[in-house]
């Protein structure tokens, strides 16, 4: 076979297009850190990363429930801490006025008038929003527990959804219930406040008002410890996504990230081949005519 000059001039031009496409997707690994950079690149290398990073972004999607979690959860604790704090105090005020000897009619009206305002602040409580939703209004988080006049809802369905669970994804076929349904517990305290604002005279049962106080503070701890039990939950789930993040990110890294030091080794052993190539490409080119003539 007889090889031509111009055959040797296209094979060197070939090769030197080769290298130079060789160091150019080189340089594009090193400017994005990317083993490829289009799907044409490597098509099974972008499929498993669109599928890596599909679970990234559920993992963090689910962190985002866990914030709305906490958030619903911290609120709901820290409202009834509240509620205990008044319910403890009207405990007291009811205490005092049972010492029928001491008390005067003067003093039940100023203790009548205290308990009206913890009523009041019980209301406001039960009335607590996260964002624009009432967590104490179970799925009726549109809708307060006590409305504008201070009267309980009286709706039928609307009580109905008070005494359902609001529950969060934080993760593939987990939901953890936030809300603390505990509108009719307010209902409870609202009417033992009004019952002994109403009848507060030498004649009400002011020992029988105490035991009631009592049993509605048993009911806010025991709605709290069901709360922080939740708390706690959330958190080790928490902890769970962050180890399910990480080996998420750690596999995609793995997947489409370059090492730089052997991309960096193979660029400098790109160059120094087309830097071969062209000094071997100047020695078989021959001169020409034009060459002499010149």
């Amino acid at each position: 076979m007889r090889v031509t000059q111009s055959m040797l001039s296209n094979n060197m031009l070939r090769n030197l297009t080769s290298s130079y496409n060789k160091m150019g997707k080189l340089q594009n690994q090193l400017n994005t850190g990317k083993l490829v950079n289009r799907p044409s690149d490597n098509p099974v290398v972008v499929m498993k990363g669109m599928g890596y990073r599909m679970q990234v972004d559920k993992v963090q999607q689910y962190q985002k429930n866990l914030g709305e979690v906490n958030n619903w959860l911290d609120s709901s604790d820290d409202a009834l801490d509240n509620v205990g704090k008044a319910l403890h105090r009207a405990k007291e005020l009811v205490t005092n006025a049972a010492n029928t000897g001491a008390m005067t009619a003067d003093d039940r009206e100023k203790i009548k008038i205290e308990l009206d305002q913890l009523r009041s602040q019980i209301q406001d409580i039960a009335n607590t929003k996260v964002g624009d939703k009432y967590i104490f209004s179970g799925t009726k988080t549109d809708t307060p527990v006590f409305n504008d006049t201070g009267a309980y809802q009286t709706d039928p369905n609307t009580l109905a959804a008070f005494g359902k669970d609001v529950s969060i994804e934080i993760f593939d076929g987990v939901n953890l219930k936030v809300n603390a349904p505990s509108a009719s517990m307010f209902k409870e305290i609202d009417d033992l406040f009004k019952s002994i604002s109403d009848n507060i005279d030498d004649s009400f049962d002011f020992g029988g008002s105490i035991t009631s106080f009592d049993t509605q503070m048993d009911a806010v701890l025991t709605t709290r410890a069901d709360i922080g039990a939740r708390s706690n939950r959330a958190e080790l789930m928490s902890n769970r996504l962050e180890m399910q993040e990480g080996a998420a990110k750690k596999q995609q890294s793995e997947n489409e990230d370059i090492d730089y030091e052997k991309v960096i080794t193979d660029m400098v052993t790109e160059e120094s081949i087309h830097r071969a190539a062209l000094s071997v490409g100047a020695r078989i080119i021959q001169p020409s005519l034009v060459d002499f003539l010149r």
